[in-house]
């Protein structure tokens, strides 16, 4: 089922949840291509994967909304030091940061295709991360195809966090790093993966409305993020000698 989506009930909504009720022009136009490259490309895919995906970009673009250079430049990483083959230095770029050589030359293959009237080489020219259009096309095919990350049971796509069974925004930060857990000094004590949790939320009850007014409502979804729940219990068993005591988790 293609969505569109009413960009002024889109806009409304997120310049009050996620933008403090005022966007400038470029988080407005960086919004605006990605909506727009979504709805010519990708709008037969699950809605929760365009929230998720604007929800990582307010993040990793500091809210700019726009592919941008990692700050610092990588500074202190490994990936921070010029290639000794090829000089260039390969620190976060676009709308997800892409970062490492080895990423950027996974990319290479698949973004190339899809812009014939230039050949595209991120590691000859990994400044082409910035172009609004390859940036977009870096985030959308690397969460889709899972080229960032993969752990033991396969690679971190948006189809394992989003799907007919699970709807796990707080888990979906895997796809792009592994810091979930970690609590920024000015989050006020709210992990990332919660806090790009709740970016996804509040872009998808946008993108939900917005879609609605043009006509097409998306399939039910669960609106909430899946984080998981730590319960301690404390068991305390009488038990006469010899006697053991198994307790096991069903």
């Amino acid at each position: 089922m293609a969505l569109m989506f009413d960009r002024s009930t889109y806009f409304g909504l997120v310049r009050d949840s996620l933008f403090s009720g005022k966007m400038t022009q470029q988080q407005t136009d960086g919004q605006e291509f990605l909506l727009d490259t979504w709805e010519d490309s990708y709008s037969e895919w699950d809605v929760r994967w365009l929230a998720y995906s604007l929800a990582t970009t307010i993040h990793e673009t500091a809210s700019t909304m726009w592919p941008i250079e990692e700050y610092g430049k990588g500074k202190g990483q490994p990936y921070g030091e010029p290639d000794p083959v090829t000089g260039h230095t390969y620190y976060g770029r676009g709308d997800v940061q892409l970062t490492h050589k080895e990423n950027y030359d996974k990319m290479t293959p698949i973004v190339d295709p899809m812009f014939p009237q230039q050949p595209i080489d991120l590691v000859k020219n990994p400044s082409l991360a910035l172009d609004p259009p390859i940036a977009a096309a870096i985030m959308y095919e690397g969460m889709h195809r899972g080229v960032f990350r993969k752990d033991s049971k396969g690679k971190q796509t948006y189809a394992r966090y989003f799907n007919a069974t699970a709807n796990d925004p707080y888990g979906a930060r895997e796809i792009i790093n592994g810091d979930k857990h970690i609590v920024p000094s000015w989050s006020n004590g709210v992990s990332i993966g919660k806090l790009i949790a709740n970016y996804h939320n509040d872009f998808l009850d946008a993108l939900v409305q917005a879609s609605e007014n043009m006509g097409v409502r998306p399939p039910d979804i669960a609106l909430g993020p899946a984080e998981p729940q730590v319960v301690t219990l404390t068991i305390k068993v009488n038990a006469p000698p010899g006697v053991t005591v198994v307790i096991q988790q069903e």
